[in-house]
């Protein structure tokens, strides 16, 4: 394997193999190694690439391996870096960093980048605003497609992008967009205001950045206009922008579905220490909730006692109420991150998912019958089949509906989905087990 050959190179400190390896390596390729490596031996392989690949390498890192990478490099070499960096990237980068860190990269950097960086960091965290590219090449709405391929090459040289051209009047406002393939396609003599699709999506630069990426995901954009409050164009999301939020925000949520604590880079150059800490603190507050199910046990203590067959089956019901909830849990948190679903839509998929419960629980219910059959006697069998059908029904409910409730509230859906959801349903499955039992049973 590639990384194997690498750690050899390393190991051997072997100076020409490792300048060799990385010439034969694409940028993304060669960013993922650094990723993986200790802040020192990154810095080491960065500084073995050739000027002209180093920035597209440094762009394809996470934040925080790009401050490792710079906090090893001197003065020059670190301005030059940071001066030909996106604005977008450089915003991005310092909205992470230290203070410290981030004096030391805008002293270095020229009055234009400095502005154009400052300008970015003066939108909110989380806006859209923070993640667009500003260099962008508007076109005037009374320009024909002559005129406006002129000013492509005019001006496209210091854009981040120009497939996707927005259209303002006189005073910047967006009128629609035009693609430089339609532009270069149409006759010379052509008006833009013909070519321009007036109804295109757009952003304000003080939206939710993750909700941005998800509407070009959902309309199949190259990049969305993102304006101001007076509706003037001020940057552009681009299509690798967006997929970056999407990935950070789908790899937020996973880490929070599973109860950790997202960290920052990648996963091989974490600690182990970095990974414990990351988890422990739910594990605790988890733990603590799981008492809510031995004060259960508890309180239905003369139950068991009394027909002690019933303990048998607390780990089956246990498991599939937990297993349901977390299962309408994880589908609830897509659909919300996807726009399938809404706060408001909390009823109704609170509805679909009992009855879904109760679909899955139905069949459940004739394996736990069987089970309970041959195991113990068709009473507990009885109990246990009902069991199996409401825990099912209740689980799904409390998975799906919990996290529609926690948006509402605006609390990250994930964080309430399927650990929590499990311990939550573990309590109350067992005191509807419980009171199934006294009810069938008698007891």
């Amino acid at each position: 394997m590639a990384t194997d050959v690498l750690r050899e190179l390393l190991d051997r400190n072997d100076v020409a193999g490792m300048q060799r390896w990385l010439a034969e390596r694409q940028p993304y390729e060669v960013a993922d190694e650094l990723g993986r490596q200790d802040p020192i031996t990154a810095v080491l392989l960065f500084r073995l690439l050739d000027k002209d690949r180093a920035l597209t390498v440094f762009e394809e890192l996470d934040p925080v391996d790009q401050q490792h990478v710079l906090s090893g490099l001197r003065d020059q070499a670190f301005h030059d870096l940071v001066e030909a960096m996106d604005p977008d990237d450089r915003a991005r980068l310092l909205g992470e960093a230290p203070a410290k860190f981030a004096q030391r990269v805008l002293a270095g950097l020229s009055l234009r980048e400095r502005q154009m960086t400052a300008d970015l960091l003066g939108y909110p965290e989380g806006s859209v605003g923070r993640y667009m590219s500003p260099e962008v090449v508007p076109l005037r709405q009374g320009l024909t497609a002559s005129q406006a391929l002129g000013s492509v090459r005019a001006k496209g040289a210091d854009a981040e992008t120009v497939y996707t051209l927005p259209v303002v009047d006189d005073h910047r406002r967006l009128q629609g967009v035009v693609t430089l393939r339609r532009l270069v396609l149409s006759p010379p003599d052509r008006q833009v205001t013909e070519l321009v699709t007036a109804d295109t999506p757009h952003a304000y630069a003080t939206d939710d950045a993750e909700s941005a990426a998800r509407l070009m995901q959902q309309a199949n954009l190259l990049a969305l206009p993102v304006v101001d409050s007076e509706n003037r164009v001020v940057g552009l999301l681009t299509i690798d922008d967006a997929v970056e939020l999407i990935e950070a925000a789908d790899t937020e949520d996973i880490a929070r579905q599973s109860a950790t604590t997202p960290w920052p880079g990648h996963y091989m150059a974490a600690s182990v220490t970095q990974l414990a800490r990351s988890r422990v603190v739910w594990l605790l507050l988890l733990i603590v909730a799981a008492t809510l199910t031995v004060n259960v046990l508890q309180i239905f203590e003369t139950t068991l006692a009394e027909v002690t067959a019933l303990a048998l089956f607390i780990p089956l019901l246990v498991g599939t109420g937990g297993n349901a909830g977390s299962q309408a849990a994880t589908a609830a948190v897509r659909a919300l991150a996807v726009g399938e679903v809404r706060t408001g839509d909390v009823l109704r998929v609170a509805w679909r998912e009992c009855r879904v419960g109760l679909l899955l629980g139905a069949m459940l219910a004739v394996v736990g019958l069987l089970i309970g059959a041959l195991l113990v006697d068709f009473p507990v069998a009885v109990t246990v089949a009902l069991s199996v059908v409401v825990i099912c029904s209740w689980a799904a409910v409390v998975g799906a509906a919990m996290p529609l409730l926690a948006k509402r509230i605006g609390i990250d859906p994930a964080v309430v989905s399927a650990p929590l959801v499990t311990t939550l349903v573990d309590a109350t499955g067992l005191i509807i087990y419980f009171l199934i039992a006294r009810a069938v049973l008698g007891v």
